[in-house]
């Protein structure tokens, strides 16, 4: 069910929000990693959208 771009899209924002926690708690910088997390949804979005076309342009 997964192919290897699954997992590389679920890579990128678990490392996105790995960085946005490293910033909020131990670098105290709460303005880069609220910027940093808000890249956690739009890789989803992204990842998705990927998904979606691959999906729909299989079946047409």
């Amino acid at each position: 069910m997964f192919k290897k771009s699954d997992y590389f899209i679920l890579a990128a924002v678990m490392l996105s929000f790995l960085v946005s926690a490293f910033q909020w708690f131990v670098q105290q910088d709460i303005d880069q990693a609220i910027f940093t997390a808000i890249w956690v949804p739009s890789i989803l979005g992204l990842g998705m959208y990927f998904k979606l076309t691959a999906l729909l342009g299989r079946s047409a």
